[in-house]
């Protein structure tokens, strides 16, 4: 016999402020006895170092995450010159120094070498999977490893201070899977010293920016005076670059049921302009979520549904 699942059924989205020298796996453990909800996730990682951005999914929101974790980041960072650390960051150990200290005109003139489509190496100390283990567990050992490179989206790379010889501070706009500790180590590079991130502040993750969070003493002062469903932003927030469809309600139990619906049929009340063959779908009913459907054959397939 499958185990009850404990807690509170709650569905949606709760942004954290995350603070310092928490792992986001403790933040989720913190919120989830803070709450005593059934289920929940976070929509990414961040280092312990790291503050700001943390988005958290209850319930059916955890069947979004990918719309969040798929979504550009921001971050705002400050970058120290002249120590190499093992970890890429504060935390780290010093592995190398160097007296070579850039000014302002030589890294805006190296920026511009990583904005665009870029190539770049992971962090040794990073979750990426060598040989089915985690590049940090291998790092950790001291064992040897060769990363290999992907490429990341940077859409906006911007020094915005320089508060002394020894360290600048950035603000980048990426997508998915940008390491800012190996943008860091690699721009110091570029510049012909070594260098590492002291701090890292995550200010949007997909449609959520730093406005949208609370931080967990809030929290827990609010929790103790409005129910968890409160506190929430609807599951359809992680959605909103997803184009709407409106569906009767007999199409709305088809998409439930896992069944399909015919494109031709919601064609006909809501023209599909300019859609291709894989696009995906918000099936919307009573205002409300109903499924994550994708455009095939002629039909809308439910791939997420959504039971709210």
């Amino acid at each position: 016999m499958a185990r009850k699942r404990r807690g509170q059924i709650v569905n949606g989205w709760l942004i954290i402020d995350k603070p310092a020298g928490l792992t986001s796996a403790a933040v989720v453990g913190r919120v989830r006895r803070m709450l005593d909800v059934a289920k929940i996730g976070h929509g990414g990682t961040l280092d312990p170092l790291a503050t700001g951005v943390l988005p958290l999914a209850l319930g059916e929101a955890t069947k979004t995450v990918s719309y969040v974790m798929n979504g550009a980041k921001g971050y705002r960072f400050t970058a120290r010159w002249g120590e190499a650390r093992n970890t890429d960051d504060a935390d780290g150990i010093v592995t190398a120094t160097s007296p070579i200290r850039p000014d302002r005109a030589q890294i805006e003139a190296a920026l511009a070498g990583f904005r665009g489509e870029i190539s770049q190496i992971p962090p040794n100390f990073s979750a990426v999977k060598v040989d089915g283990q985690r590049a940090y567990a291998l790092a950790r050992a001291d064992q040897a490893m060769e990363l290999a490179p992907r490429i990341a989206r940077i859409d906006r790379f911007e020094l915005t201070a320089q508060p002394d010889a020894d360290t600048a501070i950035f603000e980048v706009i990426c997508g998915k899977g940008t390491y800012v500790r190996a943008l860091v180590r690699d721009l110091a590079v570029a510049l012909g010293t070594v260098g590492h991130v002291t701090e890292l502040r995550r200010t949007r993750s997909g449609p959520f920016t730093e406005n949208d969070a609370i931080s967990l003493e809030n929290l827990e002062e609010l929790s103790h005076s409005a129910p968890a469903a409160d506190l929430v932003r609807p599951v359809e927030t992680a959605l909103d670059d997803i184009p709407a469809l409106a569906m009767t309600e007999d199409e709305a139990r088809r998409l439930r049921s896992g069944q399909s619906v015919s494109a031709l049929a919601v064609a006909r009340r809501t023209p599909l302009r300019n859609i291709g063959l894989g696009t995906v779908f918000c099936a919307m009913a009573e205002g409300k979520p109903v499924a994550l459907a994708r455009f095939e054959g002629g039909e809308l397939r439910p791939i997420r549904v959504l039971n709210l």
